[in-house]
């Protein structure tokens, strides 16, 4: 059956009714396929809809249809059977991320109103553990915190719920919460008739189907993955793997071998730096020179990532850098960079299926979604992907939503060729003490490829020259200060000559901490709070402020390294001529 064909078969199907023709008709196939204690446990379409016929009754029996139900937990084979519980039941999902803070997670579960909170494996089990008094909790898989009931009980000792409800495409079935860059996180509530345009779509888009396999790894609680794998999943047909942990996370990727693989820059870059300690970029570039061996090299790449199976690879939730969407190209593998959000359900832009990615864009408007470009080059969104708006907020609804069109915040334009290119966002960008304006994201992508930076952010807002905020590589850890000092500030000297002048990096900072949503450095989907880090580290730019070159951030420990008592500057030469 070809794409197009398959799409005519679930075209405005709710996923309900999908799951409703897999259990009487695929019952005994397999739908997800959960690593534990270094085996594979399968669940069948028919495992799946019988353990959430049970949490559905359990949740019918204790609250009422439209109250919320809260889902805390790492990926799994339960997130998804609670979550397929919740739709049965007709209650209202609000997922959280793994890695929130306890501030946000109060904040969420009280706007909300949510009566109840499954809770799994966290990023953050101190936050976890301060909320958890203030509602009633159930334990599912790798749940590392004491709950008030067990899912393997709620699934023994609870009625099935064995009616097959279809619901009115206009009711909100989840309110998925955005990240927070900056303020409180807002509600974003999507209807069923959102998955029953995306989705469908997707399947014609992509072309995946039972023979295939998808890798969950990201929070499901994000638009993209919840989109792209559960419920893409759930109309192709596709099975879903999930890894045991982080520490098993590259060898179950191995195991798996996905036709399809969708991450963040984040660990995209730290597959090329662990590429390029086992086979420096020296020995690749002369290997790809050479016929045969060139074949041999990418093939092993692609082998040793688990990725040489894959058809479509995706990088998304923000920028990645031309540089290393290039390197993958040049391996072989043709990383796309993806562009959408949670109000549009991530519903936005990709190369299509027939089409190379172009590094530098985010390719076209996917099937059935309309996107222009405002008067003020602000990139808008049409389609029945959009959400129906912002729980409990319609102020700030009508502000992002006018005459139809979701006003994204991001600039951009579109070239000759029809492809997006997304330049920053428009709140970011900032006027230096001289008058000028940069656009932060532009610049810090000209660092994207360096090996011994791991986070860049640039800064600036009233100096008189950006500044660049940066964390060190893996790589960056096994060598001496001085030569990643000496090595950085030829790299900065590289990227400024390349600037104009109002836009060269006056000095770059490294800071001693990583950047993880756990000191709320980054959003729970790994985007900088670049207004965090700029309050963070505001004293050490002013007592800076006449410098240049690399500076490093103290350790606060005279026992760590040289240089920990007092701050390390490596200033030579102007870095800005």
């Amino acid at each position: 059956m070809s794409p197009e064909e398959r799409y005519e078969t679930i075209k405005g199907l709710q996923p309900l009714e999908l799951l409703y023709k897999r259990e009487a008709e695929e019952a005994d196939k397999v739908f997800l396929r959960q690593m534990y204690e270094r085996q594979w446990r399968d669940y069948t379409w028919g495992d799946v809809m019988a353990r959430a016929r049970r949490v559905a009754g359990f949740l019918r029996s204790q609250f009422n249809p439209g109250d919320r139900i809260a889902l805390h937990a790492k990926n799994c084979a339960d997130w998804v059977i609670v979550d397929v519980g919740i739709m049965l039941a007709e209650m209202i999902s609000v997922p959280l991320y793994p890695g929130q803070s306890a501030s946000s997670m109060s904040y969420v579960l009280q706007h909300s109103e949510s009566k109840l909170l499954f809770c799994g494996a966290t990023d953050n089990r101190e936050a976890l553990l301060a909320v958890v008094d203030s509602i009633p909790t159930v334990a599912i898989q790798r749940c590392e915190i004491h709950c008030d009931q067990e899912l393997e009980t709620v699934i023994s000792s609870n009625a099935s719920f064995d009616e097959n409800p279809v619901f009115d495409k206009d009711d909100v079935f989840t309110i998925m919460y955005t990240s927070g860059t900056t303020g409180h996180p807002k509600g974003v509530m999507h209807a069923w008739s959102s998955v029953i345009f995306v989705a469908p779509n997707m399947v014609k888009g992509y072309g995946y189907n039972e023979s295939d396999r998808f890798f969950s790894y990201l929070p499901l609680a994000h638009a993209a993955e919840r989109i792209l794998i559960e419920f893409h999943s759930l109309y192709s047909g596709t099975p879903v793997y999930f890894p045991e942990s982080l520490e098993t996370f590259l060898e179950d990727l191995q195991h798996t071998r996905p036709t399809m693989f969708f991450s963040v820059p984040r660990l995209w870059g730290r597959f090329k730096q662990q590429i390029d300690q086992k086979i420096p970029p020296t020995v690749q570039s002369i290997a790809l020179r050479i016929p045969g061996l060139s074949t041999w090299l990418r093939n092993r790449i692609r082998s040793s990532l688990g990725l040489d199976q894959a058809r479509l690879l995706v990088t998304g939730a923000s920028p990645t850098s031309v540089e290393l969407l290039r390197w993958y190209h040049r391996m072989g593998m043709k990383l796309a960079d993806g562009y959408g959000m949670t109000e549009n359900f991530i519903y936005g832009c990709i190369a299509h299926r027939d089409e190379d990615p172009v590094p530098g864009t985010v390719g076209k408007p996917q099937h059935n979604c309309e996107l222009k470009i405002s008067a003020q080059g602000e990139i808008l969104f049409k389609s029945d992907s959009l959400m129906k708006g912002y729980y409990r907020e319609p102020e700030k609804t009508a502000e992002v939503i006018r005459d139809g069109y979701y006003h994204t915040g991001d600039s951009g334009f579109i070239d000759e060729n029809g492809l997006v290119h997304v330049t920053g966002r428009i709140a970011e960008s900032f006027k230096t003490s001289k008058g000028k304006f940069i656009q932060p994201s532009c610049l810090e992508g000209a660092f994207g490829n360096e090996p011994l930076l791991a986070q860049c952010c640039v800064l600036g807002h009233g100096m008189d020259q950006p500044v660049l905020l940066a964390t060190v590589s893996e790589l960056a850890e096994t060598l001496p200060r001085k030569e990643i000092s000496a090595r950085l500030l030829r790299r900065l000297g590289a990227v400024n000559q390349r600037l104009s002048h109002h836009e060269r990096i006056k000095l770059v900072l490294i800071g001693k901490e990583e950047w993880t949503p756990v000191n709320g450095l980054l959003t729970p989907t790994m985007k900088i709070r670049r207004k965090v880090l700029e309050a963070r580290y505001q004293p050490l730019l002013k007592a800076f402020a006449n410098s240049e070159g690399i500076i490093w951030e103290p350790l606060g420990s005279a026992s760590q390294q040289e240089g920990s008592a007092t701050l390390e500057a490596v200033v030579t030469n102007p870095v800005i001529k």
